[in-house]
């Protein structure tokens, strides 16, 4: 009786161990993301071609850390690599608020990116040992966590620009917070199982033949994942200094990252009962279409009063549409993955997620291009076609059609 008794306890300190690292990773996303009109005003930064180049050096050290995080992963074990890297995490968060320099805040950008990544992989890696370990499905509750997390960030920050403390004392206590999150949990991550040299050897092998030729499923997949993640980066970056600079709204009704961010959240609780009504290519359908509804009421409609509270209002219920489709977005093709793919998963997914990503580097440049020579607005208007182009992706792309008849 003891030992169950000592099992269960463990267990529920190791699961709160992963909240824990989640949530340190979702409130030090969100606090950046809702402090960027106050960082873009500090530089003075009036071109936004200009701040879309340095937006671009997030998802440049994403990329570069691609590679670094699968060898160090690997050779370090998640163990160690998660505590690494919610620490960079925090302290890269925190240098951007110290940068006085243009180049400065473009050196923490690009390391906040690296170590973005790099808690994405190390903190996914330990969360499917933790999985294997229990033998239930805990992925759902931990993403679900990162969720929650990015809206309390939300809403700290909402409440920071209101009561006007620069960014630099607000990334400070995050800081400090998550640091204090990775001491109380440090101790209850697992060990990495050790693998055979041989097995690595051999996968190297299958690696390079399948990256030479991605099954057609993984390239659909893939398609779709970049216009998920031009979505994504529009909202993260851009949704605060849009309801700044187009809606015109004050301070305390800046709320277009929060709303955003709530729906995010609430979508990604609700994706696996969408999935029992209505199944999962139904599911993609219907994201696709409330994201291209959610950019059209907000560049269509969002302008079309003088009203203020009213003007609010509107674009408040748009990007809430567009954080209620993007939330299932990756999750559902991810899900694809592993019910059709012929390639290992564990492989499929690292391929998937290398197309995918192409739309983080595409996102800050097509925006800010669009947005200095037409405005924001255009370049929401134009991002919400990507709604539509899932829509016929899913309806028409052999990848959901086949998925479609073995359901």
């Amino acid at each position: 009786m003891n030992e169950i008794e000592s099992l269960r306890s463990k267990s529920l300190r190791i699961k709160w161990a992963m909240f824990a690292f989640f949530f340190a990773q979702g409130l030090c996303f969100a606090s950046w993301a809702s402090r960027v009109p106050d960082i873009k005003d500090f530089y003075g930064v009036h071109y936004a071609i200009y701040w879309g180049m340095i937006l671009f050096l997030i998802p440049a050290g994403k990329f570069i850390a691609i590679p670094l995080a699968g060898y160090l992963v690997s050779n370090y074990g998640s163990r160690l690599m998660v505590q690494v890297s919610i620490v960079g995490y925090a302290l890269s968060l925190l240098t951007i608020g110290l940068s006085s320099q243009i180049i400065m805040l473009g050196i923490a950008l690009f390391c906040f990116g690296v170590f973005w990544n790099l808690c994405d992989i190390s903190l996914n890696t330990q969360a499917i040992q933790i999985e294997r370990l229990f033998g239930k499905s805990l992925l759902a509750f931990f993403h679900g966590t990162w969720s929650i997390a990015a809206c309390v960030g939300a809403l700290a920050g909402f409440v920071m620009i209101i009561l006007k403390i620069q960014p630099l004392w607000h990334f400070f206590g995050i800081a400090v917070f998550c640091l204090g999150l990775v001491l109380l949990g440090r101790n209850y991550l697992l060990e990495d199982h050790e693998k055979e040299p041989e097995v690595k050897e051999e996968h190297a092998f299958k690696k390079v033949d399948f990256l030479l030729h991605p099954e057609s499923l993984l390239l659909q997949l893939g398609l779709v994942g970049v216009f998920a993640l031009i979505v994504e980066s529009a909202m993260f970056d851009w949704s605060a200094v849009y309801f700044k600079s187009v809606v015109n709204a004050p301070e305390s009704l800046r709320l277009g990252f929060l709303v955003f961010m709530v729906m995010m959240a609430t979508g990604r609780f609700l994706t696996n009962t969408a999935y029992r009504l209505w199944g999962k290519r139904q599911v993609l359908r219907l994201a696709g279409m409330l994201i291209f509804l959610g950019f059209m009421v907000t560049s269509l409609l969002g302008q079309s009063t003088d009203d203020l509270i009213l003007k609010v209002a509107i674009n408040s219920i748009g990007f809430m549409m567009v954080g209620l489709g993007i939330s299932c977005m990756v999750p559902t093709i991810y899900s694809f993955v592993g019910e059709n793919s012929k390639t290992p998963v564990g492989l499929a997914l690292t391929i998937l997620s290398s197309i995918s990503f192409l739309g983080s580097l595409i996102a800050p440049l097509l925006i800010g291009t669009v947005t200095q020579f037409f405005s924001l607005s255009i370049a929401y208007f134009i991002i919400g076609f990507l709604g539509l182009c899932i829509v016929l992706m899913a309806t028409y792309a052999p990848a959901f059609k086949q998925h479609s008849k073995k359901g």
